[in-house]
């Protein structure tokens, strides 16, 4: 049972924080603020996808689907501050 809370709060944190973040890029229009409300987003989606793979389908591996959403939210930030320092 622990374990199902901390995946979920996990993922309540990054939803939360992709939310607050694309709120305070819609006030300032700071272009860094959505490419970080999008990067937060797919790790909410990647910790999602961790409770789906390890607590509700045990028997499925979605491994690679997790590293693909993982990679790719990490690739958008550092894209975001490669592209925004210039």
């Amino acid at each position: 049972m622990f374990e199902r809370v901390v995946y979920l709060l996990c993922f309540l944190t990054s939803a939360i924080c992709a939310w607050l973040l694309l709120a305070s890029f819609r006030r300032q229009r700071q272009p860094l603020l959505l490419w970080s409300s999008l990067c937060f987003s797919l790790l909410a989606l990647n910790n999602l996808l961790v409770f789906v793979d390890i607590i509700v389908f045990p028997h499925i591996d979605l491994l690679v689907l997790r590293q693909a959403t993982e990679l790719t939210a990490i690739g958008v930030l550092l894209y975001a501050f490669v592209w925004e320092s210039e």
